[in-house]
């Protein structure tokens, strides 16, 4: 029953790590480099992050430049960005890819804030079908009597526990995220 545990509490704690790099990749109005974490470019028939094959700073609080290693690759590289759902179009000067990222408006602030609790939700869906897998092995073990009912019954609690601290924590998340957001 211990490994059970152990696992159920791993698993929500990976559906935590996976809500906060969604979270990092959310554009607060900051110029960010994770935001870039999803696109990838077409790099000889293969996906590569930009990452790979580019080296990326942030000079200015709402600019981000991409300096790719390989010149032949800068059209590419534009291309991948437009492609994708980032939303910022890329100013590609010959040697090196601009994005500006301009000042949130009130209204993008709510709808991305409502992006952040929908993100929240989702992850606080994903804990409790863990729970719920988890409950089901707990039932299963207690029905080859391998464990006994006072150990399903305490064993039950500690899932509801663990659920609880993921669940809150994932609040507490999207409460920063949210936070984050309004006062750009």
């Amino acid at each position: 029953m211990q490994e059970l545990l152990k696992l159920t509490e791993e698993k929500m704690g990976k559906t935590i790590d996976a809500l906060e790099r969604e979270y990092k990749a959310v554009r607060a109005g900051r110029a960010n480099v994770s935001v870039l974490d999803r696109v990838t470019v077409d790099y000889y028939g293969v996906p590569t992050p930009i990452q790979q094959m580019a080296a990326v700073s942030v000079p200015e609080a709402r600019t981000l430049v991409i300096q790719p290693w390989d010149a032949s690759t800068l059209k590419d590289i534009e291309k991948a960005i437009l492609t994708s759902e980032i939303g910022i179009n890329p100013q590609n000067d010959g040697k090196l890819i601009r994005l500006n990222f301009p000042p949130l408006t009130e209204e993008r602030r709510k709808e991305i804030v409502k992006d952040v609790r929908k993100k929240a939700e989702e992850s606080k869906v994903a804990a409790r079908n863990q729970r719920r897998d988890a409950l089901d092995k707990l039932k299963a073990l207690k029905k080859a009597n391998s464990i006994t009912e006072d150990d399903e019954a305490n064993g039950e609690k500690k899932i509801q526990n663990i659920t609880d601290k993921c669940c809150k924590e994932i609040d507490e998340l999207a409460a920063l995220k949210e936070k984050e957001v309004m006062e750009i």
